[in-house]
C-alpha cells in the first residue's frame, strides 16, 4: 500500500514514517509539510531517521496525496480539511487523527467521506478504544448520583483543550446515560461556581513537560470513587493504529469510519 504522510516533519509525522517503513506491505509514497517548513526538499526517510526513502518532503498537497492510495493526517484542523478536499478529488482514502475541528470543518470532513473512505478517530491506541467502550458501559450502569469527571494531561506543545480523546470519553459517558454531551458538560470551573449539578460531566485539563497522554475517567459518589485510566508512553501506539487503519481502508466504500470499525469492537 502506498501511503502519504501529512505533517511529515513533525514528531507524529516522523513516527508515522518510521511505522510505515517497518510495516510489511506498506511503502512511503508522499510526504507533505506546510510552505514555511525548513524540512521542504529533504528526504522524508532521513528526516525520520530511517535512511533515504526517495521521497522528498513537499508543500504541494495534490502531488503528495495524489501519489498515494491513502494519506495519514495528524496535523491541524485547517490543514486537515484542505487535505481531505484534495483526497476526495484524487480518490485517495484518508486516516485522520487531528482533533479540535469546529462544526463547519467537521461538515467538510463528512462531505469528503461521501467520495472516499475516511477513518477518523480522536485516538488510535487499542487501549483507548477499549477504554471508550468501558466508559460507556460503566456510565450506563451507574445512576446520576455518580459524578463523572474526565481528567487529561498532555505535553506542553498540545494546542487544543480538552483533548479530542477526553471529549470522546465524555461522549462515551453521555451515550451511556443517553444524553447529549453538550447539554451536560462543564469544560472549566473558576470562581464561585456553586454546587455541582447532578448529571454534569466535567473536564479538567493539564499541560506540561513531554507527557504523551494520560486520560482518567472518574465516577465519584458518596463513599466511593471508580477510576478508569489509560496512559500512553510513546506515540508509537498511535502510529501503529494509524497504519493499521490505513491498511484496513483498502477496498472500503466511501464513508466515515472509526477505530471501532477497524478493531471490530
Amino acid at each position: 500500500m502506498k501511503i502519504a504522510i501529512a505533517g511529515a516533519a513533525g514528531r507524529m509525522g516522523q513516527m508515522l514514517i518510521r511505522q510505515v517503513a517497518g510495516t510489511p506491505g506498506c511503502t512511503l509514497a508522499g510526504a507533505l509539510e506546510g510552505p514555511t517548513s525548513n524540512a521542504l526538499g529533504r528526504d522524508a526517510g532521513e528526516v525520520a531517521g530511517v535512511g533515504p526513502k526517495g521521497v522528498k518532503i513537499v508543500s504541494d498537497g495534490a502531488a503528495a496525496i495524489g501519489a498515494a492510495q491513502v494519506v495519514i493526517d495528524f496535523t491541524v484542523p485547517a490543514a486537515t480539511v484542505a487535505h481531505a478536499g484534495i483526497a476526495a478529488d484524487k480518490g485517495v482514502a484518508m486516516v485522520i487523527g487531528t482533533t479540535g475541528l469546529d462544526p463547519a470543518q467537521t461538515a467538510l470532513i463528512h462531505a469528503a467521506a461521501k467520495k472516499v473512505p475516511i477513518m477518523w478517530a480522536a485516538n488510535m491506541a487499542l487501549g483507548v478504544n477499549i477504554l471508550l467502550a468501558l466508559v460507556e458501559k460503566t456510565a450506563s450502569m451507574l445512576d446520576p448520583s455518580y459524578d463523572i469527571e474526565v481528567l487529561e494531561m498532555h505535553h506542553r506543545h498540545k494546542i487544543d483543550a480538552p483533548s479530542g480523546t477526553a471529549l470522546a470519553l465524555g461522549r462515551a459517558a453521555a451515550a451511556g446515560r443517553k444524553v447529549k454531551l453538550e447539554d451536560v458538560w462543564r469544560k472549566s470551573r473558576d470562581g464561585h461556581t456553586g454546587a455541582r449539578p447532578a448529571g454534569e460531566i466535567g473536564f479538567a485539563t493539564l499541560r506540561g513537560g513531554e507527557e504523551v497522554g494520560v486520560h482518567t475517567v472518574m465516577f465519584a459518589a458518596a463513599g466511593e470513587r471508580l477510576e478508569l485510566e489509560h496512559r500512553s508512553f510513546s506515540r508509537e501506539t498511535y502510529a501503529l493504529g494509524a497504519v493499521t487503519a490505513a491498511k484496513w481502508l483498502e477496498g472500503k466504500k466511501p464513508g466515515l469510519y472509526g477505530m471501532k470499525d477497524v478493531l471490530g469492537l
